[in-house]
């Protein structure tokens, strides 16, 4: 213990309400000893001890009440649960007392001795410092944990297995093991930690949600101590679980699977990223010309930024969603729910419409349809994207048994309507429009990794089998079509 943790720890002590939470499982033989190498500073100045046994089939329980504690230290309280809950289900229970009994720090202290006490005041430093959580590391200083009693082939499958998940998240921790943590609660309450395992990768799922809510963890090191504890870890099932979850978090990222423990809530002003390869949707409409002055609208297209901005030079364009950002000079912008009656362009006509990867968002993408219909002149030009359901993927998956939403792509959890190729076209077709041409895209590989040649090259391959046969292999639709007469059109022709 230095003399400069010790000092800030109290300073964060004597302002702050620290609580020491210290799971137990079998360890009788090993809480008293635990309890008592708590240094008499952080005793005395933290605002409680908590114990919770997780239903023990040993003493451990009534060895934690029989314990004589101090009238000046902390509180000493011991709970129970009714069953086993596991590592991590007792990790869930303790955090959320934590954030009901109004504490500011929450440490996880072990009750096998596995992680000293004596540690306590360089693991409850930082704070001072404002990290939202400090963990505890046996290979910081280099070489120690060996000598601490630490099995080589612990030591050797911790090393791989953090530096697997260090590569995975881009991060360069020293240890992603450490079951000695502290954590600020108000960091706790932002992430959904209930989700999480209630097994022992809770701790590296609680990882994965510290890196995707962009929160601080600070690591300082601890001494190994490996006495005569019994290791409850399968380490092969362990770091199995360890990869998967790291695994579905990197794919997350990608916007290719979806679980909620790491979905960070969106802000509703959070615009949507617009598709810069030459080989994509959007690079594909900013390519099309269209008569001079033409009345453009673009449904669906956020501030603008995506496509109205680049047809304002030459047209009139009206760009229409729910926000629409701040004013554009030359680009005409209204917030109108598309859900509802369109009373803000009643009686007006347009020759281009633009609805991309809005219809399937709608609560009626037919009676959407249909508006946008009217609102063209006779002879103007829709065109309508949707995400492909029968992209092969998706199919691959199906046949595996996974269906999957996401907060992106072809799943998306927006989505009221998942369509092919073929429903797409019918449900345009059945609205009024004449579907000249369907064409397939691939998915944004190449801006998923803009420096990337595999990207590149992969790009340049979805995009070419996308285009011979999209049923199959487009990932996006866009159905260009003609608005024809209809009876109203031509009774006004015919019986002028």
């Amino acid at each position: 213990m230095t003399n400069d943790s010790s000092s800030k720890a109290l300073e964060f002590l004597r302002h702050n309400r620290v609580a020491v939470f210290i799971v137990a499982y079998n360890a009788e033989k090993h809480i008293g000893a635990v309890l008592k190498r708590i240094p008499d500073l952080i005793a005395r100045n933290l605002a409680e001890i908590y114990i919770i046994d997780d239903s023990s089939t040993d003493r451990t329980l009534n060895v934690a009440r029989e314990i004589p504690w101090p009238a000046e230290y902390a509180p000493l309280r011991v709970f129970q649960t009714p069953y086993n809950q596991g590592y991590g289900g007792n990790q869930k229970l303790g955090y959320t007392y934590a954030m009901q009994s109004g504490f500011d720090v929450v440490v996880l202290l072990h009750g096998d001795g596995q992680y000293a006490p004596e540690s306590l005041p360089e693991i409850i430093a930082p704070f001072q410092d404002g990290y939202d959580a400090v963990f505890g590391s046996r290979f910081l200083d280099k070489g120690k944990a060996l000598k601490g009693g630490m099995p080589l082939y612990k030591w050797l499958g911790n090393k791989m297995l953090t530096g697997i998940q260090n590569r995975l998240l881009g991060t360069r921790m020293s240890e992603m093991h450490s079951g000695y943590r502290a954590y600020r609660v108000s960091a706790l309450r932002r992430i959904p930690f209930s989700y999480n395992a209630d097994g022992f990768h809770f701790d590296a799922e609680i990882i994965l949600q510290f890196h995707a809510w962009g929160l601080k963890i600070k690591e300082v090191p601890i001494p190994t101590y490996y006495g005569s504890e019994i290791c409850r870890v399968n380490g092969i099932r362990y770091a199995w679980n360890c990869l998967r979850s790291f695994a579905r978090y990197r794919l997350m990222k990608m916007e290719i699977f979806f679980d909620p423990k790491y979905a960070v809530p969106r802000s509703p002003s959070e615009k949507y990223i617009s598709k810069e390869a030459p080989t994509s949707l959007h690079a594909f409409i900013r390519r099309q010309s269209f008569a001079e002055k033409a009345a453009i609208v673009d449904f669906g297209g956020g501030d603008g930024r995506q496509i109205a901005h680049h047809f304002k030079e030459h047209h009139p364009v009206l760009c229409i969603d729910r926000q629409v950002g701040d004013p554009v000079a030359g680009l005409e912008k209204i917030a109108m729910d598309l859900d509802g009656e369109w009373r803000e362009i009643a009686g007006r006509r347009f020759d281009i419409a633009f609805a991309l990867d809005i219809l399937e968002h709608l609560q009626s993408p037919e009676q959407s349809a249909r508006k946008i219909f009217h609102v063209l002149r006779s002879g103007g030009r829709l065109y309508a994207s949707t995400g492909n359901v029968s992209y092969f993927v998706i199919r691959l998956m199906l046949l595996v048994g996974v269906f999957n939403y996401g907060r992106r792509g072809i799943l998306d959890l927006t989505h009221t309507r998942l369509m092919t190729k073929k429903s797409f076209a019918r449900l345009l077709a059945n609205e009024g429009f004449r579907v000249d041409k369907m064409i397939g895209f691939g998915p944004p590989l190449r801006d998923l990794k803009k420096r990337s040649r595999l990207f590149w090259l992969l790009d340049g391959l979805s995009y070419g089998l996308a285009r011979a046969w999209p049923s199959l292999f487009a990932y996006q639709l866009l159905a260009v079509c003609s608005r024809p007469d209809d009876i109203d059109d031509l009774v006004q022709k015919i019986f002028p």
